[in-house]
């Protein structure tokens, strides 16, 4: 019994570690490779192999130090509009075409009537686009609401929706409203969010 459980153990420590090294968020990997490394300890102690242990626990720690260094971090926010023709924002767009397309396979900036445009950045990096049409009761009906892999941390939606949502409220927006979801994984983000399912689609008062 004993060595099925250390051999279940083993194998759940690599199948960890691979996936971390596939994902693109540094924080999932830094999670990740923290619970590989704490499933090898735990194979290590059952076959009494102390190399893996002292290995393991090595890696633990250097991951640990990076976990409060990222969470530690004051990373600085800001808010930029555009106007949707710049060039930049073009070679942005096509850049991650396909990714967005994952998201928001409907979007088109050329087509997009939408009024209200920006992009967020962190750290002077662009780390989401975010354009919606605004209609006169308030509502910003999302178009494109798009963080780029590296930043899908939560920390993006919580400075626009929570934080800093004075920027949305000083533009009229006053609900934010998606009406259909195309991702199971955004619709997750979205719920974290606070959003609320509705008609079909998801639905945020600010």
């Amino acid at each position: 019994m004993l060595a099925f459980i250390a051999t279940i153990t083993g194998y759940l420590a690599s199948i960890l570690l691979a996936i971390s090294l596939v994902v693109t968020n540094d924080i999932k990997f830094r999670w990740l490779n923290t619970l590989g490394c704490l499933s090898f300890i735990a194979y290590g102690i059952l076959i009494n192999a102390f190399p893996i242990i002292l290995t393991n626990t090595t890696l633990l720690l250097i991951n640990v130090f990076y976990l409060v260094k990222i969470y530690r971090t004051q990373e600085d926010f800001d808010v930029i509009e555009f106007k949707g023709e710049e060039k930049l924002m073009a070679k942005f767009l096509t850049f991650y075409r396909k990714d967005i397309n994952t998201y928001f396979p409907n979007f088109d900036m050329a087509r997009s009537q939408a009024n209200l445009r920006f992009v967020v950045i962190r750290d002077i990096v662009v780390a989401n686009v975010f354009v919606a049409d605004l209609l006169p009761n308030g509502t910003a009906v999302v178009e494109l609401n798009f963080t780029v892999p590296r930043y899908r941390d939560f920390k993006v939606g919580t400075y626009l929706f929570e934080k800093d949502k004075q920027f949305l409220a000083s533009k009229g927006v006053k609900k934010i409203r998606y009406e259909k979801v195309a991702n199971k994984a955004h619709a997750k983000f979205l719920q974290i969010m606070g959003f609320v399912k509705m008609d079909g689609g998801y639905v945020k008062e600010l």
